[in-house]
């Protein structure tokens, strides 16, 4: 007996370190790891619901002159990219902004655009804006994949979010097309690109089966390559789900009206006249800035439940986008008034994953302590892999413009080490006398 005790002894924690040396084996891991890490968001997220954290704005303005001070000497003055490089901040890049007029050509009944290279999003991290990027630039002759784009876009794999400027920034910087990102899309724009040849990358919100099991509410990219009117759908090309999946017209802005209804054009530099043809008066972005806060206006008063709630939200996102952060403020605690109405089961909870207005917002309407209690939250939620560079990034803003600087150092660090490079970050770490690590 002794002896069978010893060998036990001596064979388990062989037999366990074996175990550990061929799970971390890289084919073995690859295959593995995110089965594991499945697993254990599944028991924290049934322990912890996040659906049931509900966020209430304070409204706290600064209380001393060291405060505005810091605000005024230490931080862009706009969240715009038309800052010097030596401000980064986390917009997109303004494309020009030509003034000409839509074609009233009546549009065919029916288009369908070939050409797009099908990758699907699977067996990687929240891959599906790595996927949808690469199969919009394949249309165009680009020669690569997800693993090409991701790398770049997602410089640790776990990210849980890349953000549509990021991807336009991707393909002005590293290819030798052109991309314009614009808001307030609808059923016409997207068929009258479709049918002048270009396909459209939305981002908009669905519901699908999360790494928990549990179908719940997240972004998601789409690259849109048809339509039908007589069926009244598009065709897309849902990394998700499969290729050629079909969207009702009215599923389409259901789900697109999450994101403000945000779009993408990617196109040959050759070609950028005929775009901004199409826009017509959404070229300038001032001017599509201005439509969208104007289309979410309209939509607050028609729609009600969660509808409602990405309406104010849209509000709010496109009054940031014209620099009206107290209006803009204003908005979003309208948005979360709404929130706690919605039923548990289709509460939006990653939405700060996706869209940081509300950091915008609160921060440069100098109401800090609503900055800290969103991001203290939105990372609360997240249970494990707290990977959101944008949260930290706003939190340490905000300890910042309260005198807590020494935990604003630590959250910008924070933000470099979920996206290493992360320019924000390392301009508040210099702005601060703090090297990077």
């Amino acid at each position: 007996m002794r002896k069978n005790f010893l060998l036990a002894v001596v064979l388990i924690p062989a037999v366990c370190l074996c175990a550990a040396g061929f799970y971390y084996l890289p084919p073995v891991h690859d295959r593995l790891a995110w089965r594991v890490d499945e697993a254990v968001l599944r028991l924290q997220y049934q322990l912890h619901p996040p659906a049931k954290q509900v966020f209430t704005p304070q409204q706290q303005p600064p209380t001393s002159v060291a405060q505005l001070v810091w605000i005024a000497t230490s931080t862009p003055a706009s969240p715009t990219r038309t800052l010097p490089a030596t401000a980064p901040v986390l917009q997109e890049t303004p494309a020009p902004s030509p003034t000409l007029s839509a074609s009233p050509t009546p549009l065919p009944p029916q288009v369908m655009l070939s050409g797009v290279i099908y990758e699907d999003q699977h067996g990687r991290w929240n891959y599906c804006a790595p996927s949808n990027l690469a199969m919009a630039l394949s249309f165009w002759g680009w020669q690569g994949n997800r693993d090409v784009v991701g790398p770049v876009l997602k410089p640790l794999e776990k990210d849980k979010n890349v953000m549509p400027y990021e991807m336009v920034d991707y393909v002005n910087e590293r290819t030798d097309l052109r991309a314009v990102l614009r808001l307030a899309g609808d059923v016409e724009l997207l068929k009258r690109f479709i049918s002048a040849g270009f396909p459209v990358l939305v981002e908009k919100g669905a519901y699908l089966r999360d790494l928990t099991g549990v179908v719940s509410w997240m972004g998601h990219y789409q690259v849109v390559t048809g339509y039908d009117d007589a069926g009244e759908y598009f065709i897309a090309q849902d990394s998700f789900i499969k290729p050629d999946h079909k969207v009702s017209y009215a599923d389409m802005i259901s789900g697109w009206r999450a994101f403000n209804y945000t779009y993408i054009i990617i196109y040959p530099p050759e070609k950028e006249a005929q775009v901004f043809e199409l826009l017509g008066a959404d070229a300038d972005e001032t001017a599509n800035a201005e439509n969208a806060a104007l289309k979410a206006s309209a939509e607050i008063f028609s729609l009600s439940g969660i509808d409602q709630y990405f309406a104010w939200f849209n509000r709010g996102s496109s009054l940031v986008k014209l620099q009206d952060y107290a209006g803009a403020s204003f908005a979003y605690d309208d948005a979360f008034k709404v929130y706690p109405t919605i039923p548990e089961d289709k509460r939006p909870w990653r939405m700060m994953w996706y869209q940081t207005g509300p950091y915008f917002a609160y921060f440069y309407a100098q109401r800090y302590y609503d900055v800290l209690y969103l991001a203290d939250g939105t990372l609360n939620a997240m249970q494990s892999d707290k990977n959101l560079e944008e949260s930290y990034y706003w939190r340490g803003m905000a300890r910042a413009a309260l005198g807590d600087t020494a935990n604003a150092v630590e959250d910008f660090r924070l933000s470099l080490q979920y996206h290493p490079g992360f320019p924000p970050a390392l301009y508040q770490l210099q702005v601060l006398g703090v090297s990077a690590p």
